[in-house]
């Protein structure tokens, strides 16, 4: 068991807040409300896996710096519809700015995210470093309930930088008034949040649900959250 640690630094989406399910929620929601099966889209299924598909695509090309926040953001929902043969680029403007309404005020959150802060309040300065924008992220805190835990929050529109690069962890040491030798990550993306912080000479916590093979090293490695009870 370590105590060494006085940081814990915490990524959001799909570590403790459960953007898949959020996200589905959310989708539900707009699927009926616009009618989509009457625009000749019957399958939600397939809906919220060609949206999945294309998010993660545009979100990878906006970390590398190919494309802006908004492109972002309206082009998963047009590129969602592309798939089902409807070009309407004002339905997918509209779906994106109801999404970004909605999205942020769902509040399921991986299973024992709670009672893993619940354990560490009080024992460990807690923070986030997320790739997130920076209102969204933090209506996702305080609709979800868990915003009281986090002493800083660091978003990627705020440390102008963004996970998995270097400039992201070094801005959260400086804000937390932290050190490498007394921060940890913890976060489920092995390229983003493990890669990253491992490049920043941080420890890590790999949160690894589905036990996905991997060639990096992180200090542990855990398939569920209250896993991470026993080590902090």
């Amino acid at each position: 068991m370590s105590r060494t640690y006085k940081h814990l630094f915490f990524d959001l989406d799909h570590t403790l807040w459960d953007f898949d399910k959020n996200s589905e929620a959310t989708l539900r929601r707009l699927y009926t409300e616009y009618d989509l099966a009457g625009h000749g889209i019957n399958d939600f299924d397939k809906l919220f896996a060609s949206y999945n598909i294309h998010n993660d695509k545009l979100w990878t090309r906006y970390r590398n710096g190919y494309i802006k926040r908004d492109e972002l953001r309206w082009k998963r929902m047009w590129l969602m519809l592309l798939d089902f043969k409807v070009a309407d680029t004002y339905l997918a403007h509209e779906l994106s700015t109801a999404y970004l309404e909605i999205l942020p005020t769902q509040t399921r959150l991986i299973p024992d995210a709670k009672e893993l802060l619940d354990h560490c309040k009080g024992r460990y300065e807690m923070h986030l470093i997320t790739n997130g924008f920076e209102t969204t992220q933090r209506l996702k805190l305080q609709y979800s309930g868990i915003s009281r835990y986090f002493t800083h929050i660091i978003t990627s529109e705020r440390s102008n930088s963004m996970k998995p690069y270097r400039d992201i962890f070094d801005y959260a040491l400086k804000e937390a008034g932290a050190s490498t030798d007394d921060s940890i990550m913890i976060g489920d993306a092995v390229d983003i949040d493990i890669a990253g912080a491992i490049n920043a000479g941080w420890d890590c916590a790999y949160y690894n649900p589905v036990k996905a093979e991997h060639a990096h090293k992180p200090t542990y490695e855990v398939a569920g959250l209250a896993e991470l009870m026993r080590i902090f």
